[in-house]
């Protein structure tokens, strides 16, 4: 969309056939579903891309702000976190009290990490003199190296619970809160700070209206065209080989398919140095998620977002990311998107996401003999914590997706968060988005800089687009100045 606005010739080749990869639509009898994102968080960055492609975002998108932003329930309390700092402080009062202060405490120093490392998130990485930049050595006292996110939270928080409350989204990064680094605790900053948003007719449009503009600025957009491999020339990239066997030869080739599988799949053996497939197994991936899309022929009063905490949440989290074992107890999320966008199912029905995180396919479980009884344990999870005691009974339709399912879809491991984010593995110790192994190749997706997310991809875009045109000399306007 960038590219093409600023008057590239671009060809965008699509293997399925339709736009969005795991940000896609899937429709199932009058039922649509977004397939992964459903959270719109820091929507500014999506503002800003419209913008610098000279469109209006509202001419193309209807976004909905949420407010209370998601419900929170554990076995014993519901908390529903507000950008209304009012709500939000009398919620705390009446859940969590003498925790007021340790509120106030996160957001002011949450706001200041988030200040200084956001530069850094929209910095490239294609040189060691581009990491040791001015922004990162400001950064570098705030980022509480060596600390966890849980460990940062205690310090805000007395309750275990509340604490909870501000660690779930390491599960954004496919990460255990005992383990993600503790700088994502700007994460539930950005949701109080800016908000949680939805999309008419699903996140999924976002991807359509970003088509639509790139096709509007000339670009060539070709569905159900698998890509077969890069075409080089010694370490260059000339271009790529179709499945069918047609070249396309290209100045510049950007990959947004999944990292890990791009560098096994579609580089010609022997290419590569550092990401060869033992070095992509010596990395350390997401976990992944078991997917239930269920068209019911019922609303169910139950809110936007819930996310559901398993009894023993940490139990849980270890089964997940060290047993590597599915869990009886699990924690899992519903959206409940019809209540507020009735176009998503037929008239009186509803739409239902389920997002249960469970271990990726280095577990070894196997889920053609799991997938069916997992299902039904999480069916009956819905069914006693979630007021929907009648659920099976009003199911109409169902798409059920196990790590395999997403495997097969070309995401390695299944790890549907790809790679994950530690310390080795972030900044510039992640796949740059000019790709420092091959010339003329860029990356943008959740496996390169600055990560998984929908902000961060669109970002990593937005990164590639702007390398490319200094590159070729090409001015342009952008707020991210950086690149």
């Amino acid at each position: 969309m960038l590219l093409a606005s600023r008057g590239f010739k671009v060809t965008v080749l699509e293997k399925a056939p339709v736009v969005g990869g795991r940000n896609a639509a899937i429709h199932r009898n009058g039922y649509t579903f977004d397939t992964g994102p459903t959270f719109l968080m820091m929507k500014f960055i999506l503002d800003e891309v419209f913008e610098e492609a000279g469109r209006n975002i509202d001419d193309y998108l209807k976004f909905l702000k949420l407010d209370p932003m998601y419900r929170l329930q554990f076995d014993d309390l519901r908390l529903e976190p507000s950008t209304d700092r009012e709500a939000m402080m009398s919620q705390l009062e009446e859940h969590f009290p003498g925790n007021l202060e340790g509120f106030a405490r996160f957001m002011v120093n949450e706001k200041r990490r988030f200040e200084l490392m956001y530069p850094c998130l929209q910095t490239d990485y294609s040189s060691l003199r581009r990491y040791f930049s001015r922004d990162l050595l400001r950064a570098l006292p705030h980022l509480s190296l060596g600390r966890s996110l849980l460990d940062v939270l205690s310090g805000y928080f007395n309750q275990e619970k509340l604490q909870l409350s501000f660690t779930f989204q390491a599960k954004y990064l496919g990460m255990s809160a005992w383990e993600c680094p503790a700088l994502f605790a700007i994460l539930p900053y950005v949701e109080h700070a800016y908000g949680i948003y939805h999309v008419q007719g699903g996140l999924s449009e976002i991807s359509v209206a970003m088509a639509k503009v790139a096709q509007e600025c000339g670009a060539e957009l070709r569905l159900n065209t698998p890509v077969k491999k890069l075409i080089l020339h010694k370490r260059d990239v000339r271009g790529v080989e179709l499945e069918n066997g047609e070249q396309i030869l290209a100045d510049e080739v950007v990959i947004n398919a999944d990292f890990a599988h791009a560098m096994n799949h579609l580089v010609p053996k022997g290419a590569l140095k550092k990401y060869t497939p033992a070095g992509i197994d010596k990395r350390e991936f997401s976990c992944s998620t078991f997917m239930l899309y269920l068209g019911l022929d019922k609303i169910y009063d139950l809110p936007h977002h819930t996310i559901f905490f398993a009894k023993d949440y940490k139990a849980n989290i270890q089964d997940i990311f060290q047993r590597k074992a599915l869990s009886r107890d699990s924690s899992f999320y519903v959206r409940n998107a019809s209540i507020n966008d009735p176009s998503l199912a037929p008239a009186g029905h509803s739409a239902l996401y389920v997002l249960v995180p469970v271990p990726n396919n280095s577990s070894g479980i196997d889920w053609e003999r799991d997938k069916a009884p997992f299902r039904d344990l999480v069916v009956q999870a819905m069914e006693k914590r979630c007021g929907m005691a009648d659920l099976s009974s009003h199911i109409r339709e169902e798409i059920v997706f196990t790590p395999d399912t997403w495997q097969t879809q070309g995401i390695h491991l299944g790890a549907t968060f790809n790679l994950a984010h530690t310390l080795s593995q972030m900044l510039y110790f992640r796949p740059h988005n000019r790709f420092e192994e091959l010339g003329h190749c860029y990356l943008t997706g959740g496996g390169t800089h600055p990560g998984s997310g929908l902000p961060t991809i669109y970002e990593s875009g937005r990164i590639a687009a702007n390398l490319i045109s200094r590159a070729h000399g090409v001015p342009f306007s952008s707020k991210n100045a950086k690149v």
